[in-house]
């Protein structure tokens, strides 16, 4: 489904080059669950805006679902992302005066063939199916952390994509909360079959995953399904 080869990610600011991917080789099937980790300045964010279609590589090519996306232009990236993808931020990114239901039917109204009744509906179903049912009526700020969460990852969920994204999803929930919106995404992966790729610095989140990559400087490092030996590389990139 995701398959990206030689890609490289340089980034001019002023005259100095930062090279924030190098040489990157990276394939995800449908399905996989997959967390980025490493430490800042690592490419970890970087790798997640080229894969979610946010950014275009320097070099290198990357194909989703057969389509080659390194050489797309900003409205057919932005056609991919609305279709196949959906994205759960740190901050959670809701509008504040609007209610939990009207936030998730946004995505819709960018999209094309969806009448009020029908974003109504795929709102509502959302909602229903991360737990919120009884809060369409409320704003973001009658919510908890953890429902706002959720109200990002029904918004995600609206336009039905194939792959989840998260960048660090949990990184401003309580350790309680997180275990939830954690189980949430593992439900999400196992029942429905959504590939769910995350960025995260905690290790609590990315031992859910069934398969971590690890960056340092730009590469990747280790990629594997054994959780133990990603924490061995990440320490000791570390202590280097």
């Amino acid at each position: 489904m995701i398959e990206i080869r030689d890609v490289c990610k340089v980034y001019n600011l002023g005259e100095v080059q930062v090279h924030a991917l190098k040489d990157a080789q990276l394939t995800i099937e449908q399905g996989e669950y997959v967390a980025l980790i490493g430490p800042s300045g690592s490419g970890k964010s970087t790798l997640m805006n080229t894969l979610g279609c946010l950014d275009r590589p320097t070099s290198g090519s990357y194909k989703l679902a057969g389509e080659e996306i390194a050489t797309m232009s900003n409205d057919d990236r932005a056609r991919i992302r609305n279709q196949r993808i959906g994205f759960v931020f740190q901050n959670f990114n809701l509008l504040n005066r609007t209610s939990a239901l009207e936030n998730v039917e946004l995505p819709l109204l960018y999209a094309k063939g969806f009448s009020a009744a029908e974003r109504h509906r795929r709102a509502i179903e959302k909602l229903s199916l991360v737990g919120l049912a009884s809060r369409l009526d409320h704003h973001p700020s009658q919510l908890s952390g953890g429902q706002q969460q959720r109200v990002a990852i029904a918004r995600a969920l609206v336009n039905e994509p194939a792959i989840l994204m998260g960048d660090e999803p949990t990184g401003n929930l309580d350790s309680k909360t997180s275990r939830e919106v954690i189980t949430l995404f593992r439900e999400l992966n196992e029942t429905a079959g959504i590939t769910v790729i995350l960025v995260t610095h905690d290790a609590n989140v990315a031992k859910n995953a069934k398969r971590v990559v690890v960056l340092r400087d730009g590469g990747i490092v280790c990629d594997t399904t054994d959780f133990r030996q990603a924490l061995q590389v990440l320490q000791s990139g570390l202590d280097e």
